[in-house]
C-alpha cells in the first residue's frame, strides 16, 4: 500500500514568491521592461519566471489586446491573491524583525488632523523621556490619507475616524465640529438661522484630503471653495473673513476667545460629533515600542476626560 502523503507535503506551494512577484511587477509597472528595471533583474529573466508560472499552473494570465499585454480574467484574479500573498510576506518578515531587535528603533504615527496635537506632543515627549532612543515620525494626514497610510503598511499606528475595510479600531475620543465664521461675515448678519442653501452661496475653506489617490469629486457643500493644505492655513482664512469652516473646537479655542471665530447658528445644530479610533494596521507586529505609545495615548485621553 503506498505510503500516504502528510497534509503539509500534499499542499506545498509550486511557485516560489519571486515568480509572484515578478508577475505583480508586471502588472504594477507596466510590461515586461519595466518590471525588470523595478526589480533590478534582466528582462528575460522576468519573462521566464511569468512564463513558467503559467506553465506550472497551466493557465494564462496575459492576453495580447492591440500592442499591450493585458490581465485575462484567470490573471486578474492571480494578481489579487498574489499582491495579497506578497504582502503577507512582507507583513511576516517585519514582525520577525521587530521582534528579534526589541525595542523599536522607530515608530511611524499617522494622525488624522483632528486629533488634539498638543495632547499628541504630550504623549511623544512622554514616549521619549522613556525611550530617548526611538525615532518617532509623524505622518499628519486628512481624510483618506490616513485609511491610505494603513493599508500601504508604512505606519505602525494610527489615530483616525475612519476604520478601513477589514480591520477593527479601539474608540479613543471624541472630536466636536462646530461651524464658524468671522463676526462680521455675512452669515453672521442674516438675523435668523443658517441654512444649508445659506451656505451654498458663500465660500467654503477645506483642507485637502491628504491621500495620493483622493477623491477629486468628494462633495462639499458650497459653490464657492478655497482648498487648503493645512488646517493652520484655512483657520487663518477664515479669521479674516474669508469664508466659513466647519473645525474642531479644540483647534480653535484661541480665536473664539478673541473674537475672530463665532459659531454660526446653523439649523439643524451648529456641531458634529466624530469618533476617533486607535488602530494597529497589523497588530501582530507592533513591537514593544509602539504598544507602549499606544497605553500612552489612552492614559493621557482618559485622563482629559476625568
Amino acid at each position: 500500500m503506498a505510503a500516504r502523503r502528510s497534509p503539509t507535503t500534499a499542499s506545498a506551494p509550486r511557485i516560489t514568491l519571486e515568480q509572484w512577484r515578478c508577475l505583480v511587477a508586471v502588472v504594477d509597472e507596466g510590461g515586461y521592461a519595466q518590471a525588470a528595471e523595478a526589480l533590478n533583474k534582466s528582462q528575460s529573466s522576468v519573462t521566464y519566471a511569468v512564463q513558467k508560472l503559467q506553465s506550472m499552473l497551466k493557465v494564462r494570465a496575459f492576453e495580447i489586446q492591440g500592442r499591450k499585454a493585458a490581465l485575462t480574467p484567470t490573471g486578474q484574479m492571480l494578481y489579487r491573491r498574489a499582491r495579497s500573498l506578497l504582502d503577507d510576506a512582507s507583513a511576516v518578515e517585519r514582525a520577525a524583525r521587530k521582534i528579534s531587535a526589541g525595542w523599536e528603533a522607530e515608530i511611524a504615527l499617522a494622525v488624522e488632523i483632528l486629533f488634539p496635537m498638543w495632547l499628541l506632543l504630550d504623549c511623544l515627549n512622554r514616549f521619549g523621556k522613556e525611550s530617548p532612543h526611538t525615532r518617532i515620525e509623524v505622518f499628519e494626514t486628512v481624510i483618506e490619507g490616513t485609511s491610505e497610510a494603513i493599508g500601504s503598511g508604512a505606519v505602525d499606528l494610527a489615530l483616525s475616524p475612519r476604520i478601513p475595510p477589514g480591520m477593527t479600531g479601539e474608540r479613543l475620543m471624541p472630536v466636536t465640529f462646530i461651524a464658524v465664521a468671522h463676526p462680521s461675515h455675512p452669515l453672521h448678519k442674516l438675523g435668523r438661522e443658517v441654512t444649508m442653501r445659506d451656505l451654498r452661496n458663500h465660500r467654503h475653506v477645506v483642507v485637502r484630503d491628504s491621500a495620493f489617490k483622493r477623491d477629486k469629486q468628494a462633495a462639499i457643500e458650497a459653490n464657492q471653495r478655497w482648498t487648503v493644505s493645512n488646517m493652520a492655513t484655512s483657520i487663518g482664512a477664515v479669521s479674516r473673513g474669508y469664508g466659513f469652516a466647519w473645525f474642531p473646537e479644540d483647534k480653535i479655542r484661541s480665536e473664539l476667545k478673541e473674537g475672530l471665530l463665532k459659531p454660526l447658528p446653523v439649523r439643524g445644530g451648529s456641531e458634529r460629533v466624530a469618533e476617533i479610533y486607535l488602530i494597529f494596521p497589523d497588530r501582530d507586529a507592533a513591537g514593544p515600542g509602539t504598544l507602549r505609545l499606544a497605553e500612552i495615548i489612552r492614559e493621557a485621553v482618559r485622563k482629559c476626560g476625568e
